[in-house]
């Protein structure tokens, strides 16, 4: 890696000491409703934390923007650069490593049932698809679809 990515708290920090970190300041049950990863959820140590996220990308990712975001208190990226992975994001020289973010389970489930209902709210707005014109009568019984092995049938 290049100084580019000096400034970025994650380089040359270590899973077992980011999880380690993470653990201590925060502990496993803001972990679980932050992150919505059953590693935090279900018998939790951090032995067994690690051995996950090295085997899961998509769960070492979501826990690296949570360390840089949340436990560093960095401004939130652009939305260009979710793409990057975050140990790979260049953050800017003037951003600095602030305390971390305090937060609570109950809060962190509100902010996610607000989410879910955003979704519910965007998918519910959308318009639906334009109905296909047929060529079906508009009355309200159905035709029967002809048979379109009748001519081979044998009267």
């Amino acid at each position: 890696m290049s100084n580019q990515y000096l400034n970025n708290p994650l380089h040359g920090l270590k899973l077992d000491v980011l999880v380690t970190t993470v653990v201590e300041h925060y502990g496993f049950k803001i972990l679980a409703a932050a992150t919505n990863i059953n590693c935090f959820k279900q018998n939790p140590s951090i032995e067994s934390s690690i051995k996950f996220l090295k085997k899961t990308e998509w769960a070492r990712i979501k826990l690296e923007d949570f360390y840089l975001y949340q436990y560093c208190a960095l401004p939130k990226p652009r939305l260009s650069e979710f793409d990057i992975p975050p140990r790979e994001r260049i953050i800017p020289e003037h951003q600095k490593v602030a305390a971390p973010i305090e937060l609570t389970v109950d809060e962190l489930i509100e902010q996610r049932q607000q989410r879910e209902h955003n979704y519910q709210q965007k998918r519910q707005n959308k318009s639906p698809r334009a109905k296909s014109t047929s060529s079906r009568p508009e009355s309200g019984k159905q035709q029967p679809a002809a048979d379109p092995w009748a001519h081979y049938k044998k009267s």
